[in-house]
């Protein structure tokens, strides 16, 4: 049997929002497995779906810029929260993200361009690990561009301009005015930061998502002791809810709560009299799908300080 601590029993916890005895149940059940774990409690009807993907561990800022047509957003990641309201960090953060902007989202090829102050931004990036004296690293870049309209962007918790933990882009082509497809966009972006979308359309989800969501349903569906043919239409609604509550499109407009993003974008091409079509997005959550070790932070104090910890 695996050894189950208690900073995994708190970890799952946080991630599922289920009970301490619960969370212990699973984590034995899974042999400490947590993922499996967390598929566990969501069998037995006592964890969100969505509580582990919204859950962050990593610091640093996500950037983003938008010109006309064109957007770009960027995560540097950092140790420490202390880092990210760290001028120079905050510098460097905006200026990749402007040379994205400009060139491509390819990390590699980023990291060989030019920065405003002279040097590479891998040379930049590795003198600052030097100055500011913690790890830093470019994680991700993704760019959009359309033929006509806007790509928008909005920043949640906003630590300055353009410079925050949530950072969207919202593509929008058509030949609207251009205030009417900023005020759109950055609704459709706000809806984007809370929502939390996993793909533009149902098509678009990933697969082994979906048959991970068909396991779970099936065994849920299995314990309600009905006929074979009910219980493969349990799981069929199952899977149709969870394509629309997640693919963008079909996702319910958090503003009001009742009309579809597909809805909301074709109203207001209709208002504006020229169709407006969403052609993609990009949301990056910093620190989105990287898991930080547990530690104890008093012990951490005690080492760094040399005083030993009271048993």
């Amino acid at each position: 049997m695996a050894d189950i601590t208690a900073a995994m029993v708190k970890d799952l916890r946080e991630k599922s929002g289920a009970g301490m005895m619960d969370c212990k149940k699973a984590l034995n059940e899974a042999a400490g497995d947590m993922d499996a774990a967390l598929d566990w409690l969501r069998t037995k009807g006592l964890a969100a779906a969505q509580k582990k993907s919204s859950r962050t561990a990593a610091e640093g800022l996500v950037g983003v810029a938008t010109s006309g047509t064109v957007g770009a957003a960027v995560e540097v990641n950092s140790e420490t929260d202390f880092v990210a309201k760290n001028d120079q960090f905050q510098a460097f953060v905006k200026d990749v993200t402007e040379i994205a902007l400009k060139t491509s989202d390819d990390i590699e090829a980023l990291k060989n361009e030019a920065m405003p102050q002279g040097g590479t931004v891998a040379e930049v990036l590795t003198n600052n690990v030097a100055t500011i004296g913690e790890n830093q690293s470019l994680r991700r870049a993704k760019r959009l561009e359309v033929s006509k309209g806007a790509v928008v962007s909005y920043v949640h918790n906003q630590q300055a301009p353009g410079l925050g933990k949530i950072g969207v882009l919202v593509a929008l082509e058509s030949e609207a005015a251009d205030d009417v497809l900023q005020s759109l966009g950055r609704q459709l972006a706000m809806h984007i930061a809370a929502a939390f979308p996993k793909a533009l359309n149902e098509a678009d989800l990933d697969e082994a998502e979906i048959e991970r969501e068909r396991a779970i349903a099936t065994e849920k569906a299995a314990e309600s002791g009905k006929p074979a043919d009910i219980i493969a239409k349990m799981v069929e609604g199952s899977i149709a809810k969870y394509r629309k509550e997640h693919a963008l499109v079909s996702q319910l407009f958090v503003i009001d709560g009742k009309t579809k993003i597909s809805d909301v974008v074709a109203k207001a091409g209709k208002d504006a009299g020229a169709e407006i079509k969403l052609v993609d997005y990009v949301r990056f959550q910093l620190g989105e799908g990287i898991e930080k070790e547990a530690s104890d932070f008093a012990a951490e104090v005690a080492a760094a300080s040399g005083v030993p910890q009271k048993a």
